[in-house]
């Protein structure tokens, strides 16, 4: 069921950070074009598919995280919400503040420093699977950690067999669903929904996996 082409992993004893540098290297000298492929892009189902499921009174409070140049900060600002984004590339940060007006966090995804129970929602969009395996869960606890109670996580992924590597010059984890799950649910999180995309063609042909989890238990401590 594969649907990406990966090289080599990580060496056993190379530093994760190996896979986030050389990966924000990656966006740091591709941005302009980067923003230039995808600020069209028709990502609505994912944002409702994150706002059907929050709770409370509104205007929330929404991370971006892994924001890239800003587009689904701008939308979530342009209805109202407070939405704040973090991300680990300085160029993509300049120009998500720019487009967007919004707070945004310059952190690497493996060195996190966010505020604790501040969020009803966090907008994974094709952000989580540059995560080293070895990363991954205490990077989604940190994220159960910064949501309020009962708040949503939203997620989408490429899709695979389990496999992690080297796309060219970006580091990438390639999940299926049951992994996907375990990974997640034992973070603290209990599923709420999940849909393949793109919507209206084969499964073999929907390369993306988008999940929908409400925090269940916050963890008791950092790592």
């Amino acid at each position: 069921m594969s649907t990406v082409s990966v090289g080599r992993t990580l060496e056993p004893g190379a530093p994760a950070s190996e896979a986030s540098s050389r990966t924000l290297e990656h966006y740091e000298t591709n941005a302009a074009a980067f923003w230039e492929g995808t600020k069209d892009h028709d990502v609505s189902q994912n944002y409702e598919a994150l706002l059907g499921r929050i709770e409370g009174p509104r205007p929330w409070s929404i991370l971006d995280f892994g924001c890239g140049p800003g587009r689904d900060l701008a939308y979530f600002r342009s209805l109202g919400h407070v939405a704040v984004g973090v991300e680990g590339c300085s160029a993509f940060c300049a120009m998500a503040r720019a487009h967007s007006g919004c707070e945004v966090l310059e952190q690497d995804f493996l060195s996190l420093a966010l505020p604790v129970g501040r969020f009803d929602g966090v907008f994974a969009n094709a952000s989580l699977f540059h995560v080293p395996s070895r990363e991954l869960p205490r990077v989604l606890r940190e994220l159960a950690f910064t949501l309020k109670p009962r708040g949503v996580l939203f997620s989408s992924n490429p899709r695979g067999d389990n496999e992690e590597g080297w796309n060219g010059q970006r580091y990438g984890c390639y999940w299926d669903l049951a992994r996907w799950r375990e990974l997640v649910t034992t973070a603290g999180f209990e599923e709420i929904a999940h849909y393949y995309r793109p919507s209206g063609v084969p499964r073999a042909q929907q390369n993306w996996l988008a999940s929908l989890w409400r925090v269940r238990t916050a963890p008791q401590a950092r790592d």
